[in-house]
């Protein structure tokens, strides 16, 4: 299959999104399909463009035999929602003139991202004049969770962008999305239930070796063997609720054989920092390379993973898959009765969202009992083993697409 993907972030070396889209990509090209993709120049989540690409230029590069065209865009210096708006429409304005010349290639398929959605019209007007199938996945619902987030506050701009995203998302094949509760919303906004497809977040399963591994972090940051790591890693955004792990480490501060470690970068890292100032048991450390992801995940005896209440179902952290994969314990914030709360309860502990008192408790009670934490952690390897591989859940979705055109 000829199939042409259409996202403001992609590469695999990226978290979140751009990750997951490159790593298919990558899988999609060794599969033996031919493979372009549309999207801007590195830039997440430092919110800074990487060094060798320019925010001003169309670049054209190969990368392991797959075409990437990168477009312009506009990067905000501090980022808030009515900036974040504009700079994601400079990326789908910008990146319309190269995905029209793509109808000319012809490509089966037209696959886009969400977020950002301002960029699914492009997909769908050249899947429909090339007569490719388009599908749109949805990795999180960016319109409802920016208003419940209050990121965006305007009463008349929620209701208009909700009409937006419900007439755009009615007019695609297929609409994928990465839970089940994920899925109900796709339904619940008039996407017909024959078009609606579980495509959930995958992990690429390190050796089961990795679960016994001593990580080579340790030396680095010289922590001693019978230190209890409590890990975060991932991106420092407005979603994830951050504030929570700060008044944790400070509840827990006297617990010496307890460290914390904060690994990433996002917009969120700043206030991150001055709310742990003084805190002799955390630590901050930068977004490592991928190549060395799952030794930092079996640096960790314990994952955290915050997330605000109301973003419980519209956000599904895609950090869940590498802890899980991991074979260590989870502490989530998440209310009962959600998709994410079901999920960890087996491998680990879930207290109310922005709860401290609670994930403190939750943080002591796993550094104090050594058996529950790799009881925990094996429960949640064996679970990423049987549904999170991802050879298993790409052969499954792009079947969908290969079926329809025999």
């Amino acid at each position: 299959m000829k199939i042409l993907i259409h996202g403001i972030n992609y590469a695999p070396e990226m978290t979140g999104i751009g990750k997951y889209t490159g790593e298919m990509a990558e899988w999609l090209a060794a599969q033996g399909h031919q493979v372009r993709v549309v999207t801007a120049p590195p830039y997440y989540p430092h919110w800074q463009v990487a060094e060798g690409y320019s925010a001003t230029r169309y670049v054209k590069e190969d990368l392991h035999g797959i075409m990437v065209y990168r477009c312009p865009l506009w990067v905000p210096e501090i980022v808030n929602g009515a900036k974040r708006i504009v700079h994601l429409k400079s990326f789908a304005l910008s990146s319309l003139p190269v995905m029209l010349k793509q109808v000319f290639w012809r490509p089966d398929v037209v696959w886009v991202a969400a977020p950002a959605l301002s960029c699914a019209p492009n997909a769908w007007l050249v899947a429909r004049l090339s007569g490719a199938q388009c599908a749109v996945h949805i990795q999180d619902y960016e319109v409802d969770a920016a208003f419940q987030l209050g990121l965006l506050k305007n009463p008349l701009m929620r209701r208009f962008a909700l009409w937006a995203e419900r007439v755009l998302l009615r007019r695609f094949d297929v609409v994928s999305t990465i839970s089940g509760r994920m899925v109900d919303l796709a339904k619940a906004k008039g996407v017909d239930a024959a078009k609606v497809v579980f495509f959930p977040n995958w992990v690429k399963l390190p050796p089961a070796s990795i679960v016994q591994h001593r990580s080579s972090y340790r030396d680095e940051l010289a922590l001693a063997d019978d230190t209890v790591v409590a890990l975060y890693s991932g991106n420092m955004g407005a979603k994830q609720g951050l504030e929570v792990m700060a008044e944790t480490a400070r509840l827990l501060q006297d617990k010496s054989q307890i460290q914390f470690v904060f690994c990433g970068q996002g917009a969120g890292r700043a206030g991150l920092e001055a709310l742990c100032a003084g805190l002799p048991n955390v630590r901050f450390i930068d977004l490592q390379p991928f190549e060395r992801l799952p030794d930092l995940l079996a640096l960790a005896d314990i994952h955290l993973l915050p997330q605000k209440a109301d973003a419980a179902d519209l956000v599904m952290p895609s950090k869940l898959t590498g802890m899980l994969a991991s074979g260590r314990a989870v502490v989530a914030t998440a209310l009962p009765g959600t998709e994410l709360a079901s999920v960890v309860k087996d491998c680990g502990l879930v207290v109310d969202p922005e709860n401290a008192p609670a994930m403190a408790a939750a943080v002591a009670q796993l550094a104090n009992d050594a058996r529950l934490r790799a009881s925990l952690g094996a429960v949640g390897r064996a679970y990423a083993e049987r549904n999170l591989d991802q050879d298993q859940i790409l052969n499954r979705y792009f079947s969908i697409f290969a079926d329809r055109l025999k």
